[in-house]
């Protein structure tokens, strides 16, 4: 994607049912019930994904999108400040697929591109930094996302209570 493309972030439905979230507890993840509907995006929350978005792509960073037709499904973002100790990872900065387009393998092929992406930009590892809803979490630890005790300190600051991963490429 392009950052002519950054209007169509507004097509993304980000809602779901929330049954569970995790929280980091002693260095241990932690499930906490939850039970409650998450709404899509509202306005001011969609021009704040739109504007980290265009960011991103002109700091150097790179989007896929997944579209049917020409809707757009899903989409991440690859972040272009390598992070750690070595400074051998990237960012996932943001990634999304519309609800009803979810369990269809677009996440999973838009994060493969990810991957290949940051690999050839010279990375080892993904940085993930996860909602802590179920269907996120989950969702990176089966795609090789494992919790780390790493934690970049600044994006820890900027979301306190997500969940923090790294996957091997």
């Amino acid at each position: 994607m392009q950052i002519h493309e950054t209007e169509l972030i507004r097509q993304i439905d980000r809602s779901e049912t929330i049954g569970k979230i995790y929280a980091m507890q002693d260095g241990r993840l932690q499930d906490i019930a939850s039970g409650h509907e998450c709404p899509t995006w509202n306005e001011a929350q969609t021009a704040e994904m739109m504007e980290r978005f265009s960011k991103m792509l002109r700091g150097g960073g790179i989007a896929y999108g997944a579209f049917d037709g020409d809707t757009l499904a899903g989409f991440g973002v690859l972040g272009h400040q390598f992070r750690g100790e070595n400074l051998d990872r990237l960012q996932v900065d943001l990634m999304y697929v519309s609800r009803s387009y979810r369990r269809q393998g677009i996440g999973s092929r838009i994060m493969e591109e990810l991957s290949r992406e940051a690999k050839e930009r010279g990375a080892s590892y993904l940085y993930i930094s996860s909602t802590e809803t179920e269907s996120a979490v989950n969702f990176y630890m089966a795609g090789g996302g494992e919790i780390t005790d790493q934690v970049d300190e600044e994006l820890f600051r900027l979301e306190p209570e997500d969940i923090h991963m790294l996957k091997k490429l």
